[in-house]
């Protein structure tokens, strides 16, 4: 292998067997922004708008912005935007360079070329994958007005820190130049996500009126001029190992500095409602819908959480992988049940076919390629959770069945946070509410007393009539745990017996 490193100019060299862009790079204009260019991104929304680009929809390119870190930036663009996706399963490796992302910027850098970007008339869509945390919301689930960088985006609103900020000035812009708002299409795991980050953009907004006095009333704007489909997506994407850097750069036959790993597998669900326009992207496998709540539910509860309870009891179970944590009977018996527990959950008569699903997802657990880390799905349960597991076991509860599965999933990231710096390593995996938690694990509390003093801190359940009842569970399992680990709470379950 030579010195030569992936970009526009080294393209002709790769060897024919691996796929590159089908179209002249640089003939694309932008017609897409995205916050939040990590891994994910690369590896799902921008292969699909590399397909459409492919197919001659050649005004969809991608402007990337980190609202962070500068390492994806500092990756590609020495590369002219270009990566490696790895498509991995147990079969083998299939390697396609994606050529949809024209550029890359960093928000803290230089805020100004990020809203130079989003206030372009060519920008038709903001898509964003910020993870839930992003997007500040309080316990409630309201706009977080205490969190400092919304407090500094409502006084600086020209050189904002989030993306409600960088949302609303962009807004604010194309308002004023009298140009369409572009359409806001969340890719985020939450739940009605398009709904969610309207109703937060609103209410920033709202604030940032009353900051402005004299200035026009931007939440009425966004209420009632701005698009915010829901979309659902999902693709497996495993971080990026040095390992995997190597092994793509051989392949290669040059240097990839961030390459992709991901699994064959991809779907994506969007409401159409794109005022200014989009992509053909039901020809590349979107499924376009007027609602896509049941398939975000089905997701959410059958593939995500699964993800979480494999996540948190394959820590406890000493496994460091899904598919070592899959392969544990014990483990893939419990999943198996949880999937039982949640179907039932699921909206009816809306087309759905969760069994089918769930035998597709068993396969996908089982993919011994792609080396999907439990520490890495484990990060940011306090903000995961709720949709993932709490909304199934209330559902349960409400018709008066047990949420015995479920209830363990939640019993298990409170066991696995406790954990970390004494059987797990200290930060192995991370929560927004750490500091806040090892000040209640520091109490020395009961165990139900500790149960529901981080339901408390966490929102879980909050003015639930079934919420004792569910504390109650986490408890038990809680307590089988502190005592045998998952081992005593599976027994506990009759799963083993």
């Amino acid at each position: 292998m030579t010195g030569a490193r992936l970009s526009g100019s080294t393209l002709p060299s790769l060897p024919r067997h691996v796929s590159v862009p089908g179209y002249d790079r640089r003939k694309v204009t932008p017609g897409i922004v995205h916050l939040g260019v990590g891994a994910f991104h690369r590896a799902h929304q921008a292969a699909y708008v590399d397909a459409c680009l492919a197919s001659g929809g050649m005004d969809w390119g991608i402007v990337g912005v980190s609202l962070r870190s500068p390492d994806t930036r500092d990756g590609l663009t020495p590369q002219d935007g270009l990566y490696t996706l790895a498509i991995r399963d147990s079969a083998g490796e299939k390697l396609e360079v994606v050529g949809s992302i024209l550029s890359l910027l960093v928000a803290p850098e230089d805020p100004g070329a990020v809203l130079d970007a989003l206030a372009d008339p060519r920008i038709r869509i903001v898509t964003l994958t910020i993870t839930e945390k992003a997007y500040l919301r309080a316990a409630d689930g309201s706009l977080d007005q205490s969190h400092p960088d919304i407090a500094h985006d409502l006084a600086n609103p020209g050189s904002p820190r989030t993306a409600h900020g960088f949302l609303a000035e962009a807004l604010a812009r194309l308002r004023t130049a009298d140009t369409p708002p572009f359409t806001i299409l969340c890719c985020d795991n939450l739940p009605a996500n398009g709904a969610t980050l309207h109703r937060l953009l609103i209410e920033f907004a709202a604030l940032r009126d009353a900051k402005l006095a004299g200035d026009a009333a931007l939440a009425d704007h966004i209420a009632e001029d701005v698009a915010f489909p829901s979309s659902m997506v999902d693709r497996i994407v495993p971080a990026t190992t040095d390992a995997d850097r190597t092994r793509v750069a051989s392949a290669l036959g040059m240097a990839d500095a961030w390459p992709v790993m991901t699994e064959p597998f991809r779907q994506w669900v969007i409401e159409d409602n794109f005022p200014a326009g989009r992509p053909a992207w039901e020809e590349f496998g979107v499924t376009m819908v007027e609602d896509v709540r049941p398939f975000e539910d089905m997701k959410l509860r059958l593939l995500n959480g699964a993800h979480s309870g494999i996540a948190y009891l394959g820590l406890l179970s000493g496994h460091a992988t899904v598919d070592q944590a899959f392969g544990d009977p014990a483990i893939r018996q419990f999943v198996d049940r949880l999937w039982a527990e949640a179907i039932p959950t699921l909206p009816q008569g809306a087309g759905l076919d969760p069994i089918p699903y769930t035998a597709e997802l068993a396969q996908r657990f089982s993919n011994t390629a792609l080396a999907h880390r439990t520490a890495q799905i484990a990060n940011d349960g306090s903000q995961k959770l709720p949709q993932r597991i709490v909304a199934s076991a209330l559902a349960r509860l409400e018709v008066e069945l047990l949420p015995e599965y479920l209830s363990l999933v939640i019993a298990a990231w409170i066991a696995a946070c406790e954990a970390r710096g004494k059987t797990l390593p200290e930060g192995h995996f991370t929560d927004p509410l750490d500091a806040a938690l090892a000040e209640v694990f520091g109490r020395s509390l009961p165990t139900a007393e500790m149960a529901a003093a981080v339901f408390d801190l966490a929102g879980f359940a909050k003015g639930h009539l079934k919420r004792e009842t569910l504390i109650e569970f986490v408890a038990t399992h809680l307590v089988h745990l502190r005592q045998g680990g998952p081992a005593l709470a599976f027994a506990g379950l009759g799963i083993g017996s």
